[in-house]
């Protein structure tokens, strides 16, 4: 059986990830709420 304190660190290293993961995820949500990216492709005009 694996001891507390092994349980205890990889616990940690997992909320860790989680709250990374978290906070990026409400900055990329905030990015589109506030307009800075958009899901429609660009078009671009083409001269000749």
């Amino acid at each position: 059986m694996a001891d507390r304190g092994a349980l205890k660190f990889v616990g940690f290293i997992f909320a860790t990830a989680t709250l990374a993961v978290m906070l990026v995820a409400g900055m990329v949500v905030k990015g589109y709420a506030d307009g800075a990216y958009t899901l429609e492709a660009s078009s671009v005009e083409v001269s000749e």
